[in-house]
């Protein structure tokens, strides 16, 4: 029986898909993870939400290798660090990406909520809630599933992360839940990836530049993000009614 008369239809129950996905493909390589999710599961129907951080040059060479054309969501905060902008524009012409998308906050709303710049200050679950997650969330309507770069030796809740899940009416793709450190290291030498500026700098993790600083913990190369605050993640992986109150 040919494999593609397994998958399930769109309405079926995701747990079955869950159940025979992390199955079949929890222990494969992150190209056979890729290519099974662009091509054969939702082929037409996945993007890929990229920070242009210090490891998302994998994850992009990873899907120009399957399809360079995937859509990729870029979410300009208009808090980047320089460097991020011009690391996402090198990297996109070195690898010959076509379907990257720009995404930022709504300015009414940011006028609105954030008129100084300075929300990320006194409460920075809003400043991501405003120029991260509400952004995304339109973004994110057109497709079934999406690709994240998330792993589990970033520690937190992301230690115990499946391949496959599925959160807020989604499916969600994680090739690299399985690598470590060295294996994003390996990967870049071997591909001749170039780095984030910031890396060589000392920032493992780069996001915003108002909550991103170095970190030297290498048991938590998250620790520069929200340093000395009880936040860990920006709300794009935290189910909306688990989110703090951010108003």
């Amino acid at each position: 029986m040919p494999f593609d008369s397994l998958i399930e239809s769109p309405q079926a129950d995701p747990s079955v898909r869950l159940a025979r996905l992390n199955g079949e493909l929890r222990h494969a390589s992150a190209q056979t993870i890729l290519r099974a999710a662009i091509v054969r599961e939702w082929a037409g129907d996945l993007t890929y939400v990229s920070s242009f951080g210090a490891e998302s040059a994998v994850m992009l060479a990873l899907i120009a290798d399957v399809d360079p054309s995937l859509p990729i969501q870029f979410i300009d905060t208009g808090m980047h660090f320089p460097q991020t902008l011009d690391y996402r524009d090198e990297i996109i012409d070195r690898l010959g990406l076509t379907g990257v998308r720009t995404l930022a906050p709504n300015e009414g709303e940011r006028r609105l909520d954030d008129p100084k710049n300075t929300l990320w200050n006194s409460n920075p679950d809003a400043c991501c809630d405003l120029r991260k997650v509400r952004p995304l969330e339109p973004a994110l309507e057109g497709f079934s599933a999406w690709i994240t770069g998330r792993k589990r030796f970033h520690g937190g809740a992301r230690m115990s992360l499946p391949v496959f899940e599925f959160a807020a009416g989604r499916y969600k793709v994680n090739p690299l839940a399985g690598w470590n450190q060295d294996d994003v290291d390996l990967f870049m030498e071997q591909r001749g990836l170039p780095r984030h500026p910031l890396v060589a700098q000392g920032y493992p993790s780069i996001g915003c530049w108002p909550c991103t600083q170095p970190a030297d913990d290498p048991d938590n190369p998250r620790a520069g993000r929200w340093a000395g605050q009880d936040k860990t993640e920006c709300g794009l992986h935290v189910e909306r009614n688990e989110r703090p109150r951010v108003f």
